[in-house]
């Protein structure tokens, strides 16, 4: 997944996150998206593989979050994390997307099975 962009669609064929980017090596996974003021201009969500826990230390936004499990089914969904918090460790989860708080689709449950399109 290193150096791709992936579209992420849902079950129901609604598009979760357009631009996807992933962090695959340990440096890019342990920074994250700390000390930034936004996602990169050329995405929208940033997924965190392998993860089943975030923090959002040295965040300057909130997030709207998505743990993943190695089938690509939604573990847990959680909308508005704000700075300075931690989640639970979801032992299940195997990806984590982080996307900017309000921009990813509400309503999303877990079970619900999602897929990621490479689009370059």
């Amino acid at each position: 997944m290193e150096n791709k962009i992936y579209k992420l669609t849902h079950q129901d064929g609604s598009v979760i996150c357009q631009k996807m980017t992933a962090a695959t090596n340990m440096f890019s996974r342990m920074l994250g998206l700390m000390f930034s003021s936004g996602l990169p201009e050329s995405c929208d969500g940033f997924l965190i593989t392998p993860c089943n826990s975030i923090h959002t230390f040295f965040m300057r936004y909130s997030l709207d979050i998505l743990f993943i499990d190695k089938n690509f089914k939604i573990v847990k969904a959680i909308y508005g994390l704000a700075p300075w918090r931690m989640t639970w460790v979801y032992f299940k989860s195997r990806h984590v997307l982080e996307m900017k708080a309000g921009t990813m689709k509400k309503g999303l449950n877990a079970g619900d099975s999602l897929e990621a399109i490479c689009i370059n």
